[in-house]
């Protein structure tokens, strides 16, 4: 698992957290991380973005590498035509990881928005994982709704012949509602794909001494945590 791509079913699902978390859990075991994001949108130049927030999440143990920023919070093909700038395309994205995973053990490419966002009119996350060979890390919402998301993204991977390697609640409520709390169950049925980790609501808040012991806890085996489904 040298290079692995994260992507989420859709926005504000807690993705850059469960980067943060993947990564913060390699670095402890005292792999070399890099965290890549081709495309930062919504942020405009010298604002902290997502990969300010890693490196928070993580006390800076890892390295952050961003190919480019448009101020619009849009999707990266969109937002890169409104202000005018090149868009990053997949090729790109795929030379600089084979860059980073030269001097690290672990790179974790972290995408923006959904699956099937547009980086170029043609390009999409699918593309660089594809280049890369590498799996897709699939973090999903906790509540109503995420079956279909969820589903319709694995299936999308499963279409381009990408491997998925789990799918990840960004944000698990402390009183989850009937339907989150049957959506543990649900999601791996749904998609034969499985759940390998959640993240509690809030933990984007924590600083990094707070955050690791959270993020063991709350991945997985595969992502060398030691997180177990719940009952629902």
């Amino acid at each position: 698992m040298s290079v692995l791509v994260v992507s989420g079913t859709g926005t504000d699902v807690g993705k850059t957290v469960v980067t943060a978390a993947v990564a913060a859990v390699a670095a402890a075991r005292g792999e070399r991380v890099a965290v890549l994001k081709p495309a930062q949108t919504g942020v405009a130049p010298g604002e902290p973005g997502d990969l300010a927030a890693v490196a928070r999440l993580t006390g800076g143990a890892v390295r952050t590498r961003e190919l480019a920023r448009y101020p619009d919070p849009l999707a990266p093909l969109t937002a890169a035509r409104r202000a005018g700038l090149d868009p990053v395309t997949p090729r790109a994205a795929v030379a600089a990881a084979r860059e980073l995973e030269r001097d690290h053990d672990l790179v974790l490419v972290e995408g923006a928005g959904g699956l099937l966002v547009r980086f170029t009119p043609e390009g999409t996350l699918v593309d660089v994982a594809a280049g890369l060979g590498a799996a897709v890390l699939v973090v999903a919402a906790a509540g109503l709704g995420t079956l279909n998301h969820t589903e319709l993204t694995t299936r999308a991977l499963r279409a381009a012949g990408v491997a998925c390697a789990g799918i990840v609640v960004g944000a698990m409520p402390a009183a989850p509602d009937l339907a989150t709390t049957c959506n543990l169950a649900d999601l791996p049925e749904v998609t034969g794909v499985p759940l390998v980790g959640a993240l509690p609501e809030g933990a984007g808040a924590l600083d990094a001494q707070a955050f690791a012991p959270v993020a063991r806890h709350s991945l997985g085996p595969r992502l060398g945590g030691e997180w177990h489904t719940p009952e629902p």
